[in-house]
């Protein structure tokens, strides 16, 4: 598992007093309004910057960083994504994962047969898809729904799924 989870990246700046537009990467943007404390990831060194405060626009997060008070400061940090640690992180609920975690586990039918490992989770608004990839080298879409997906054991890294008809058709 990894130690840092990505909330959003970095898409440019907004006006002149050091916010940066953001795009989020977590299902519920309004967790920024709780953030207090971020890594930002310029490929070359992670930064600790705390939160001043944040602004919501459509589907973006406009966030202000103690310390940055110029667009001169935060325009070097486009494309950066942001980080947090696991503590810093959402609360998970009852089976909920994070992404990061599900990609890679072993993806098995019910009979014990090995189908292939995650490779991706697609985000369809409707309900994640899951991408596998067989171990004959195909791609293989599995909607996470309950019907599907049976069962997931972080412990043994495996997902247990019902492979219902047409899905490998």
């Amino acid at each position: 598992m990894e130690d840092l989870l990505q909330v959003g990246v970095i898409t440019g700046t907004h006006g002149l007093k050091g916010e940066v537009k953001v795009f989020p990467t977590t299902d519920d943007k309004n967790r920024f309004l709780d953030l207090t404390d971020v890594i930002l990831d310029t490929g070359r060194e992670q930064l600790d910057l705390k939160v001043e405060y944040v602004k919501f626009f459509k589907k973006f997060v406009f966030v202000k960083f103690e310390g940055l008070d110029d667009i001169n400061q935060v325009e070097q940090y486009k494309r950066c994504p942001l980080l947090v640690t696991r503590e810093n992180a959402v609360p998970l609920e009852e089976d909920e994962y994070f992404v990061t975690d599900l990609v890679g586990l072993t993806i098995m039918d019910e009979s014990g047969i090995t189908i292939g490992r995650l490779e991706n989770v697609i985000e369809t608004g409707a309900n994640d898809v899951y991408e596998v990839l067989t171990e004959e080298g195909a791609h293989i879409l599995l909607p996470a729904i309950k019907d599907c997906i049976l069962d997931v054991d972080m412990d043994e890294g495996i997902i247990l799924v019902h492979m219902m008809k047409g899905l490998t058709d």
